[in-house]
């Protein structure tokens, strides 16, 4: 794992793979940006509207003051992590053929697969947004529970956009799934940072290229 990290930070600050990033990263910035602008006080309503299970009106005005500004920047987040899984495939091939020649990508993951993957991931990543939300608050499990929750939006897509480059062995890629939580996990870290949340997807992907094609 030590290994897959540096070559993946190595990889994701060279020219081809900023000039990546900062196309989906900031184009799903500008977009949400935009829209929320325009649609703070309704979005803002509707987030504080979820919070009235909360018995105290004091501790409903405190928590909307962070939730509406929290899920904003997770619809970042999914955004990018949508476009990233839909658009990285040559990138990949790219930094596959730079590292390891040898090894070709012998099949593409099929666009269909890599919607359903993205959007099945999405959805329970939503659902556990919702339900858990009101445990993120919480000092420490707080933060873990939530790097999980995001961990959970790239672990399925990484698998499936990369492995299906290079893998087509099913019980193969059941084995070099088993790292793909702790990958997954880790990238979500970048999460933690404004702006250089826009690394997250592409890091987990480039870190299980590493992991299913190098040797640690």
């Amino acid at each position: 794992m030590p290994t897959t990290i540096k070559r993946s930070l190595q990889d994701i600050f060279s020219p081809t793979v900023l000039k990546f990033i900062l196309k989906i990263g900031l184009g799903s910035i500008t977009i949400w940006v935009a829209i929320l602008w325009y649609f703070w006080n309704s979005f803002e309503s509707f987030v504080t509207s979820y919070l009235t299970w909360i018995p105290w009106e004091w501790a409903q005005n405190t928590i909307a003051y962070v939730a509406a500004p929290l899920v904003g920047y997770t619809l970042i987040i999914v955004t990018i992590a949508i476009l990233t899984s839909l658009y990285s495939e040559g990138l990949l091939i790219e930094l596959a053929k730079k590292h390891y020649p040898e090894k070709k990508a012998i099949a593409s993951p099929s666009i269909a697969g890599s919607i359903s993957s993205t959007l099945q991931s999405t959805l329970v990543f939503a659902v556990l947004f919702i339900v858990l939300s009101p445990t993120f608050l919480i000092p420490v499990v707080g933060q873990v529970i939530i790097l999980y929750v995001w961990s959970i939006l790239l672990k399925a897509p990484t698998v499936h956009d990369v492995g299906g480059l290079f893998i087509t062995d099913k019980e193969l890629l059941k084995e070099k799934k088993r790292k793909s939580n702790i990958i997954a996990m880790t990238a979500s870290l970048f999460n933690y940072i404004p702006f250089l949340n826009i690394f997250a997807p592409i890091f987990a992907q480039i870190m299980f290229l590493h992991h299913i094609l190098g040797k640690e």
